[in-house]
């Protein structure tokens, strides 16, 4: 080979190198396996997260995230249990993963107890604002973002719908969690439609299945009564309980959760909790990208659904209304 093509091909072969080198770098920098840590305030066994889960999962999929080849994560089962819940969102800090997913209150308090520089999406909090998780709803301002689970008047809705379903209801207990200021803002919203409906409203405090058995079975002594079981983290926990105890006393029931009407219970209004997981991959996809948690807006939930259970409805010696099934997302026989 001659000098002078000796050192044509060396200067292309660098030029060539020079050129490719930064496309190598952002390939090897874009396939970076990242670290997410999820914290979910259930049982590892829980078939209701366990979908959510793989909903988010698969929306990520989606996305171009594929786990063992650029995303690994941490999932941190804790129950309902504060203690629990802070000791896996202070183990999940120091992990310092790119960023974490965290549902419910009590779990993105604790997160945020933990850090506030770490990146957080929350699939579904109650008022992100009145909790103090972030600035506003349209900039959060600092390290978390995500969506609400629904607004308070929604709450309202349920005691119509009781009333819709069971026109025979004069009295109805109100099932909240004690421990978050959300469970008094629901019972707040029921309140004030109570009158207009003339049913009586009383609160019962979910800590502990003794206290939930204990309180309905007093509840119940009277006629014409029925229950309203609002979002919370102990109300999922004790679900099984409460669909029970709900059947054994004959009480008609309206429950936020489609879950708790496929596990036996009446009938549920509200947000649609496996597109909010879905929803949340695009902002934890966001985040991944370069974005950060400040500049993306709390989101509010964009479907509803609601379910009926028509054998329970029969078991009750309950008819459905026909304007009921018509807005019925699912009928379960």
């Amino acid at each position: 080979m001659k000098r002078r093509e000796f050192i044509t091909l060396v200067g292309g072969a660098a030029a060539t190198s020079l050129t490719l080198w930064p496309l190598t770098a952002y390939a090897q920098e874009r396939e970076r396996t990242r670290l997410i840590g999820v914290l979910l305030p259930s049982a590892a066994d829980d078939a209701e997260f366990q979908a959510r889960l793989a909903a988010f999962y698969q929306a990520l999929a989606l996305l171009g995230w594929i786990i063992g080849r650029n995303v690994r994560f941490d999932i941190r089962w804790t129950g309902a249990n504060a203690a629990e819940i802070r000791r896996h969102a202070t183990e999940l800090a120091a992990l310092a993963p790119d960023v974490i997913l965290a549902t419910g209150a009590t779990s993105v308090g604790a997160i945020l107890q933990a850090t506030r520089r770490l990146p957080i999406v929350f699939p579904a909090v109650l008022d992100p604002v009145a909790a103090g998780f972030v600035d506003s709803l349209a900039r959060p301002g600092g390290n978390a973002t995500g969506f609400t689970q629904f607004e308070y008047s929604l709450s309202g809705k349920w005691l119509e719908l009781l009333k819709e379903i069971a026109p025979g209801v004069m009295r109805a207990a109100v099932l909240r969690d004690s421990a978050s200021p959300s469970g008094s803002a629901q019972f707040a919203a029921i309140q004030t439609v109570a009158a207009s409906l003339r049913i009586e409203v009383s609160p019962i405090n979910v800590q502990d299945a003794s206290e939930i058995e204990r309180a309905v079975a007093a509840f119940a002594r009277t006629a014409n009564g029925g229950l309203i079981i609002t979002s919370g983290s102990s109300a999922t926990v004790h679900r099984d309980l409460i669909v029970t105890v709900a059947a054994r006393h004959k009480l008609p029931a309206v429950y936020v959760e489609r879950f708790l009407v496929v596990g036996g219970g009446l009938i549920s209004y509200g947000p649609d909790r496996i597109d909010q997981f879905r929803r949340a991959a695009g902002y934890v996809d966001r985040i991944l990208k370069g974005e950060k948690p400040a500049d993306l807006p709390v989101q509010a939930p964009v479907k509803y659904e609601l379910t009926v259970n028509l054998k329970t409805a029969k078991s009750l010696g309950l008819t459905v209304p026909d304007t009921v099934l018509a807005r019925a997302d699912e009928v379960i026989e």
